[in-house]
């Protein structure tokens, strides 16, 4: 199963990534997981961006996942190919190469088993590498909902006004389908009492093509 967070920076992805990958080793799963690759571009990013450097992180993203397929039972995305053509469109919109890479990414979002849209909670806090500027969050945030529904991507939308259940809500929704071992002792945080379910933004889940 390869699953991806998708949504703006400064949203809490990453977190939710390690927190779900922790949960499922413990029922004797083996996981990996496909860091943030803008972190690694050697090109400018955020604002600065160019089609160069978001070609590079498109294309890299690709190959981890390849990568991590290969090694696990479980693959959690920190972001989807779909996030970043959103970064990339704002900075070659109406290039002539936009259709063909809007073509890979199309084609290669179906790869997902599910997605899950993380929503804006707060204001993103500089790490040293995040842009903070809160137009330019919101704006990648407006893009990437417009073309989950232009394109009519299968997805689930976490609730902002849940964020304290986001990791057990995502949990319980890829337990159903994964039926790994169970724990012999549930942790405290990992109620076993049922929740109320995500609500589905189109399906539950992309399958693979």
């Amino acid at each position: 199963m390869k699953v991806a967070f998708i949504g703006t920076h400064g949203v809490g992805k990453t977190t939710l990534c390690y927190d779900l990958a922790a949960a499922l080793k413990k029922r004797d799963l083996t996981v990996e997981l496909v860091r943030e690759v803008a972190r690694e571009c050697p090109l400018p990013i955020n604002q600065e961006t160019t089609l160069k450097a978001q070609a590079w992180i498109l294309h890299t993203q690709i190959a981890w996942e390849l990568q991590a397929e290969a090694k696990a039972d479980v693959v959690f995305c920190d972001r989807a190919v779909l996030d970043n053509f959103c970064y990339m469109r704002r900075a070659f919109a109406g290039a002539p190469n936009e259709v063909v890479l809007e073509a890979l990414v199309r084609s290669w979002t179906t790869t997902y088993d599910a997605l899950f849209k993380v929503p804006i909670v707060g204001d993103p806090r500089f790490d040293g590498v995040r842009d903070t500027d809160l137009a330019f969050q919101r704006e990648i945030d407006g893009s990437i909902e417009h073309t989950l529904a232009a394109w009519n991507v299968p997805h689930i939308a976490l609730d902002p006004a849940r964020r304290d259940e986001w990791g057990a809500l995502v949990l319980d929704a890829l337990l159903l389908r994964l039926k790994p071992q169970e724990l012999l002792f549930p942790e405290p945080e990992e109620p076993i009492a049922p929740r109320e379910p995500l609500a589905p933004t189109a399906k539950t889940g992309a399958s693979h093509a």
